[in-house]
């Protein structure tokens, strides 16, 4: 008897066994991803993460979501990718903070090397030194001119402390010989706001979220960051015309927790870079004043050691700290 009641037992148990084996094994990806971006909507962060869903989205057959959790000058958003399941259904996109925020920060909650698997660098581009259309200047040369005039008089906008426009300001005082004040803002979008409404001077913002500004003439763009002009403002001279030595270029990088599976990490890699490598794709960064990548992920592990050793240099030489 006990045995004809066992058997049937048995049967639904090694049936449910057989079918949690069988999802446990279905292809990647089995379900919707996200994105965490680090940084309010509206900065060159949240730029990327949208257009790497869009265009991740078909290849991989899942909706892929951007989820902006900002905070800290990336801190936030990055702890809850750090201790998110590594399955590959939570990636993180970040740019210069990812590196930096260990050396600003008394304890930073992660590190960029050891608790992250690279997957892509995705791309590289120029932020523009502007200003609010009612500041005296027209060139660098202008406000090297006026800031050295009236040393702490001017204010300078900041997506945080460790963020992009933050460490692109203080090379420009530490090369300029210049004291334009730092102000923080949680993210680039709040810092673009406070120098269209005049709230602050100036600021060193992503081509891509300011190049709109400046055709609109809400702000005016003195100079790029980079080593040599950019097809996308080929009349806006490069700061380093005037400052010799001055090079800042932002970029971003695509990651997933440590411990995500190798082939996942692939899977996602390979479509990317198939994805975006095409005439569309390169014209949609173009379009936005970023240079595409889209690097393997041996590339991007490569990038991140370099950019660890260069910025931790200058960030103790300069003496930087986040409050």
């Amino acid at each position: 008897m006990s045995k004809k009641v066992l058997a049937p037992a048995v049967v639904l148990a090694l049936a449910l066994a057989a079918a949690s084996h069988a999802y446990a094994q279905a292809p990647y990806p089995a379900k919707a991803i996200r994105i965490i971006s680090p940084f309010p909507p509206g900065g060159s962060v949240d730029t990327v993460a949208r257009i790497v869903a869009f265009e991740l989205t078909k290849p991989l057959g899942q909706q892929i979501v951007v989820d902006n959790r900002s905070g800290a000058s990336g801190n936030i958003g990055m702890e809850l990718a750090k201790n998110a399941p590594p399955d590959g259904y939570t990636l993180v996109l970040n740019t210069m903070p990812l590196v930096t925020n260990q050396f600003l920060y008394s304890k930073a909650p992660y590190d960029p090397i050891a608790d992250f698997a690279p997957i892509s660098l995705i791309s590289a581009s120029p932020n523009v030194l502007t200003v609010h259309p009612s500041l005296p200047v027209k060139s660098v040369k202008e406000l090297l001119a006026l800031a050295r005039a009236k040393p702490g008089a001017l204010n300078y906008a900041s997506a945080g402390p460790a963020t992009n426009p933050h460490i692109a300001g203080e090379l420009f005082n530490y090369l300029g010989k210049t004291n334009i004040v730092v102000v923080h803002f949680k993210g680039g979008g709040p810092g673009l706001v406070a120098t269209l409404a005049g709230e602050t001077q100036v600021t060193f913002s992503n081509i891509s979220e300011t190049v709109g500004l400046v055709q609109a003439k809400k702000l005016r763009a003195l100079g790029v960051t980079s080593l040599k002009r950019t097809p996308l403002m080929p009349e806006l001279p490069a700061i380093a015309e005037t400052i010799p030595g001055y090079e800042f270029t932002t970029w971003h990088a695509l990651l997933a927790p440590r411990g995500t599976p190798p082939a996942v990490i692939s899977t996602i890699s390979e479509r990317l870079r198939a994805a975006l490598r095409t005439p569309e794709g390169t014209k949609k960064f173009a379009d936005r004043g970023l240079e595409l990548i889209a690097s393997t992920p041996g590339e991007l592990a490569a990038h991140l050691k370099s950019e660890v050793q260069k910025w931790g240099r200058v960030i103790k030489e300069r003496g930087m700290r986040a409050e």
